[in-house]
């Protein structure tokens, strides 16, 4: 069972594509980014498709958008870990800050998690659409809010036509010219916003060959400490402990050391007992 998967798993090497398709795929969802799922309600109702049932959905808040209520979504979702006895300790503060190495990097894990559960196939008799409307607020909800608010307002003032149709008929030009400066507005709103789409862009292909490079040098490293010269050697050894260790685990580099410790000594020891 994949609770505890070492940060070399190619569970962290599957792409955002792959994950955001995932999801959409299976609750669906039209999620665009990475951080969109930041939220926490999404990885609950993964949980709640690969154990139907488990998940309290009436808790989840898909309409999450502050702090306080994301961190009430990951308390379900912890909830339904400590039941399920699935040691994942969630670094929610990090999480909700939406950055989306952060989100990727457990959205990874989940994916992994379920998979291993599920062989990677999908639940056909799970209605996700109706799963949310039964449960918490869904995300589709607060359109229709607006489409009806929308519509009661123009009913309620539909006795306001005299007074918007002397607006209209005494100042068309100055409509006209604040329509013009509008349009310029958001078209050079809409340029700054699509070069910070292409700067991201940019930056995440950076960081994606960046973590490729290290992957290779890593990979390196494991076949050298895999051959069968070395594998037994303590320094092999020692090495490995640090890249099979589950998670980021703290204490890897000091169960390394110690271990190279106790083994020089056991070297130092065997003279002395000889003579």
């Amino acid at each position: 069972m994949a609770t505890s998967i070492g940060i070399m798993d190619s569970a962290y090497f599957v792409g955002r594509n792959e994950i955001l398709t995932w999801i959409n795929n299976r609750l669906q969802l039209n999620l665009s980014r990475i951080e969109e799922a930041a939220s926490g309600a999404v990885q609950c109702q993964m949980m709640d498709m690969t154990y139907p049932g488990v998940v309290p959905m009436h808790k989840v808040n898909f309409d999450a958008k502050t702090e306080y209520d994301m961190i009430q979504n990951y308390k379900v979702l912890q909830e339904v870990f400590n039941k399920l006895k699935i040691e994942k300790h969630i670094e929610v503060s990090r999480l909700i800050k939406g950055r989306p190495l952060d989100n990727l990097e457990f959205l990874q894990w989940l994916k992994r998690y379920c998979d291993s559960i599920n062989g990677g196939i999908m639940n056909e008799n799970y209605n996700p659409v109706e799963r949310r409307v039964k449960g918490g607020k869904d995300r589709n909800h607060k359109g229709l809010r607006s489409s009806k608010s929308l519509q009661s307002y123009t009913t309620n003032n539909s006795g306001s036509g005299d007074a918007l149709s002397l607006n209209r008929t005494s100042g068309p030009k100055h409509s006209r010219s604040s329509g013009g400066s509008d349009g310029a507005n958001s078209s050079a709103e809409i340029q700054a916003l699509s070069k910070q789409v292409t700067d991201l862009k940019l930056s995440m292909d950076l960081l994606e060959k960046e973590r490729d490079f290290y992957f290779s040098k890593l990979r390196d490293i494991e076949i050298l400490c895999q051959a069968s010269e070395l594998e037994n050697e303590p320094i092999s050894v020692a090495i490995k402990k640090i890249l099979y260790a589950a998670d980021a685990k703290e204490s890897a580099l000091d169960e390394a050391q110690a271990y190279i410790n106790e083994t020089l000594d056991a070297v130092e020891d065997e003279p002395e007992a000889e003579t």
